[in-house]
């Protein structure tokens, strides 16, 4: 967890300061309105691409538990219940139960989800690629004055 504002020590704050974190901020923005409208377009929410990327990108396996979808999208355990639940009637994820841990309820995509994710994936890396250079810069400035 990070350290609180007020116990953190500041130092003069520039306009060039302010202007690449406005930079910044607005960058994380565009990125966000352009994947919520790609999943849009791409006929799934935002909230299901964020899931089903999840799914596909936590590192070893291929499923993830419910608990830990609800850990990585921030949201109460019965949320990722009802996303889970809504994802699969869309086909676009299958459960199953932890043969170890009849408890665990495990999230995969199906072949659906793999096919809308994979063309999701790639919109996002091409905009990624766009948006980068200005990344870069405000990275740049932000390092350079720390």
């Amino acid at each position: 967890m990070p350290e609180p504002i007020s116990k953190q020590k500041t130092r003069a704050v520039s306009k060039a300061d302010y202007e690449h974190l406005a930079a910044f901020r607005n960058a994380l923005r565009e990125f966000l309105h352009f994947s919520e409208e790609a999943a849009l377009a791409a006929g799934v929410p935002p909230q299901q691409h964020q899931a089903m990327l999840v799914i596909r990108g936590t590192s070893g396996a291929d499923f993830l538990t419910v608990g830990e979808l609800a850990a990585h999208l921030k949201i109460k355990h019965h949320s990722a219940v009802g996303l889970a639940n809504r994802m699969e009637a869309e086909r676009l994820i299958a459960k199953s139960h932890d043969p170890r841990d009849r408890r665990q309820v495990l999230l995969r995509l199906t072949p659906r989800g793999n096919r809308i994710l994979e063309k999701l994936t790639a919109a996002h890396k091409a905009e990624l690629v766009r948006i980068g250079p200005v990344l870069r810069n405000i990275f740049i400035h932000l390092k350079s004055v720390s």
